[in-house]
């Protein structure tokens, strides 16, 4: 009875060590899934920050932000939030007079006639549909950052599966059969005198 606890340990050992390996390396591949092409996407937009010390970046609701980024080209998701959060939204701010599209849609479709109108609408359309999809860009590289914190810890619990399977092993080898469980064993002889 006992070798069989022991295979059925080794064997439930071994299927966590592969459980966690795939996990790890399901994760990697979806951090690198996800970081690439986030970065790819964004690559071939070639958005680049204002350059250090130029007018754009003097705003204290955007300088604090983005000086860090000055002059680069956005290439992660990190940038596209900073970008979205605290240039994009801060010049919709200004073109919107604070309102947001659906606001300025319905006056214009209230007034027609108004280009002004009009013009703000489109204007804040497009900037917001800018918006949404570098901030969805930040949302898909944000999950490409937990999948690789998750596939680095997948892979750690894995090394210490095999560590302490090696362990248990080598630990297996030394004592005999009918020492390794001794509350088993006792059970058995409890058994047999019955």
């Amino acid at each position: 009875m006992t070798s069989g606890i022991r295979w059925r340990i080794f064997v439930l050992q071994v299927g966590l060590i592969g459980i966690l390996a795939f996990v790890s390396g399901f994760a990697f591949w979806a951090s690198s899934f996800a970081t690439t092409t986030v970065h790819d996407q964004l690559a071939a937009q070639q958005i680049f920050f204002p350059p250090a010390g130029s007018s754009a970046l003097a705003s204290p609701q955007v300088g604090p932000y983005l000086n860090k980024y000055a002059g680069q080209q956005m290439l992660t998701g990190q940038q596209a939030e900073a970008y979205a959060n605290h240039f994009i939204a801060v010049h919709l701010e200004k073109a919107g007079g604070g309102k947001t599209y659906a606001q300025l849609s319905a006056a214009s479709l209230a007034d027609p006639s108004n280009t002004v109108l009009a013009g703000q609408v489109a204007t804040v359309f497009k900037g917001t549909t800018l918006r949404g999809l570098l901030l969805e860009a930040y949302a898909f590289w944000t999950i490409g950052q937990v999948a690789l914190v998750g596939a680095i810890v997948a892979f750690v619990l894995a090394g210490v599966m095999l560590l302490l399977t090696l362990f248990g092993m080598l630990h297996l080898r030394r004592v005999p059969e009918d020492q390794d469980f001794p509350k088993v064993r006792e059970h058995e002889r409890v058994l047999e005198t019955v």
